[in-house]
């Protein structure tokens, strides 16, 4: 299968259906689970399908240690490529890595200003044309609505959507009803998706769309073995 096809054929197609065209320049999307369910999967996922159609993004992630970031990257594609056969995947492998960069932060230490600052360089210095940001660790609970408010500005300022992950509390995680730990933040957010567990899989639920109502599934699992968003029949 040639990269185009690829792509073509991803089942996170079904997601930008199902999100009218998908998140869009200037917005915020969430994944929003407990911690260990999958949101930095399903993040790298989506990251690994935008370096596909050529695009460039910074995966920013608060976690201690930001190491094991490369080696979701790695696992991601490879299982990408063994499963779809990809031609010439080494080749590609090479192209779109000089498109990925990865930042580590502490979000307790460093002010906001100062991680926007940084990728602001990056961007307009160092020639490295960002489409799309990833934001893995964000502590929610550490938070203001007014911090949403200025990472959905510069994304505008920038041109880039935004992907962040979201740890909620597993008493009571559903994925049906939005978490409290995301409500005060849901003004700013564009897309919300949860992860529930079920059966051998993980669901992806979506539980806001833009300004437009959410009236289906959207049939989307995350393999836990594999790694990766599949088509949940």
């Amino acid at each position: 299968m040639v990269r185009t096809e690829l792509v073509k054929k991803s089942p996170l197609r079904i997601l930008e259906q199902s999100t009218h065209g998908g998140l869009g320049t200037g917005n915020v999307g969430v994944i929003a689970a407990p911690k260990g369910v999958g949101k930095t999967a399903c993040l790298v996922h989506i990251a690994t399908d935008q370096l596909m159609q050529e695009k460039h993004v910074v995966h920013i992630s608060f976690a201690p240690d930001a190491t094991h970031i490369v080696s979701w990257y790695e696992d991601i594609f490879d299982e990408l490529a063994r499963r779809n056969n990809l031609d010439c995947a080494r080749d590609i492998h090479d192209r779109i890595i000089r498109n990925r960069l990865v930042m580590n932060f502490r979000q307790d230490s460093l002010p906001l200003v100062r991680i926007e600052e940084s990728v602001r360089s990056l961007c307009q210095k160092a020639d490295f044309h960002a489409e799309v940001l990833v934001v893995d660790g964000f502590d929610f609970s550490k938070a203001k609505p007014d911090d949403l408010k200025e990472i959905r500005r510069f994304a505008g300022e920038l041109g880039l959507e935004v992907w962040m992950s979201a740890s909620v509390e597993p008493n009571g995680h559903n994925g049906g009803t939005v978490p409290a730990v995301i409500a005060p933040f849901l003004g700013e957010i564009s897309v919300l998706v949860t992860l529930t567990t079920a059966d051998k899989h993980i669901r992806l639920r979506l539980l806001k769309d833009h300004d437009a109502p959410v009236s289906a599934e959207i049939h989307l699992a995350l393999d836990p073995k594999i790694l990766l968003i599949c088509e949940d029949r």
